[in-house]
């Protein structure tokens, strides 16, 4: 009893001492962004609650009026008059980029206002939300600098995410027919002859996935438990604290298919499998899709063995390890770029996952316009064991087919050469 009144009084007096020490400049600027974040979204939700569907629809209608045709007129170029360019010093590369997302959302068939006051062009939005999301900056910085009350910006910014979201299908696209052919890269790392090459099949894409760190949503906080409990909670991250972030990219790192979940709702490839079995047609012949342990085996999704590897195993699994390479490097070039990932301080799902998808989109946008940041590759952490994912018996089957031949080969000339 006296211990668990001891560690009880730890817990308390630990609670204390976060609450009364001073908080740094950096952290008071957070807290206070969180507390305006949660007042608006609180005020919106009491808002739409009160309010009948028919209500909020003329109440949309009469917000619209407010905004002037002028305001979200384009800029044709970065030099801009005074109230209008916070940045006069981009770059031609920024300028660029401004003006391309620009020209993608007039072009868009989604015709929704941006939401928030009518002060910034079209092309300074792009510009502010490329601000928020490149730089781990708080909305108080950004406020500074494009002279908008902080409220504002958060509105324009989550406006201006939804748009992106409606390019999804237009920008994160499944290549078909010669598309897919020229996306079409070796499975075999190393240069053999174009008949033996001819035998094994063809990559079309790498399949993965990342977490993405979220705020934790008020009430997913367990704390009914007793003060071990606590104290586990600590040590221990709730899976709802990120989000899944699964796709397949090319050989360039141009993003195939996403999808993004709760961290509770790992998919680790089953609808993708389902989805590639319901339509083979999505697969050029001969062709597959390379994944890490832990997702299906299937005939057009190849993993490494697993277990005891003979040298057959283990050059099948060193090639795989090399195309999981380009996926890594995908990663890293998407987090460099789109800093905000590295920690969304949002506790809201679906504007949280709105984010991501944002970021998806215009990793590919820049892709197209040949502006990539080549990130620092980390390794990252993951609590699921190193297993097996489903394995069906044609996937198995084929795996064995393709080391044989793969071995047979390469893998018997290298291992001539090292002796």
């Amino acid at each position: 009893m006296e211990e668990y009144v001891l560690s009880a009084g730890r817990a308390v007096l630990d609670m204390v001492e976060r609450e009364w020490q001073p908080l740094s400049p950096g952290e008071l600027e957070q807290r206070l962004d969180q507390a305006v974040e949660g007042v608006l979204e609180a005020e919106m939700m009491a808002t739409l609650k009160t309010q009948p569907p028919t209500a909020l629809y003329v109440h949309s209608l009469q917000s619209q009026t407010i905004v002037q045709p002028e305001d979200l007129q384009t800029t044709t170029s970065c030099s801009s008059p005074p109230e209008e360019s916070p940045e006069e010093d981009l770059e031609a590369s920024d300028c660029a980029a401004v003006q391309y997302i620009t020209d993608l959302l007039q072009s868009s068939k989604s015709r929704a206002r941006m939401a928030g006051r009518a002060r910034l062009s079209l092309s300074n939005t792009v510009q502010l939300s490329l601000t928020l999301l490149s730089e781990r900056v708080s909305y108080r910085s950004v406020s500074r600098r494009f002279h908008l009350e902080k409220g504002n910006i958060h509105r324009t910014f989550f406006s201006f995410c939804e748009r992106i979201n409606t390019l999804e299908e237009r920008q994160i696209r499944w290549p078909v027919g010669i598309e897919a052919v020229e996306a079409l890269f070796p499975l075999c790392i190393q240069e053999i002859e174009q008949e033996q090459q001819q035998s094994l099949p063809q990559v079309l894409g790498v399949l993965g996935h990342t977490r993405i760190p979220i705020r934790l949503p008020i009430g997913k906080h367990d704390v009914e438990s007793t003060m071990p409990e606590v104290k586990r909670m600590k040590e221990e991250a709730h899976p709802d604290s990120w989000l899944n972030l699964q796709f397949v990219c090319d050989r360039k790192g141009r993003f195939l298919h996403c999808t993004i979940s709760k961290g509770s709702n790992m998919d680790r490839g089953n609808a993708l499998k389902d989805k590639l079995k319901q339509h083979p047609d999505l697969m050029p012949p001969g062709s597959c899709l390379l994944a890490r342990a832990g997702y299906p085996l299937t005939a057009q999704i190849l993993t490494p063995y697993l277990g005891y590897q003979g040298p057959r195993e283990e050059f099948f699994n060193t090639n795989l390890e090399e195309h999981f390479h380009i996926l890594d490097q995908a990663v890293a070039n998407l987090k460099a770029r789109f800093q905000r990932l590295k920690y969304l301080d949002i506790g809201n799902y679906d504007r949280a996952r709105a984010v991501v998808l944002t970021a998806c989109v215009l990793h590919n946008v820049f892709l197209d316009m040949g502006q990539v940041i080549q990130g620092d590759v980390e390794k990252e952490e993951d609590t699921t064991p190193e297993e097996d994912g489903e394995v069906d018996e044609e996937g198995a089957q084929r795996r064995d087919t393709i080391s044989d031949l793969l071995f047979k080969n390469v893998g018997t000339v290298n291992t001539c050469d090292d002796i």
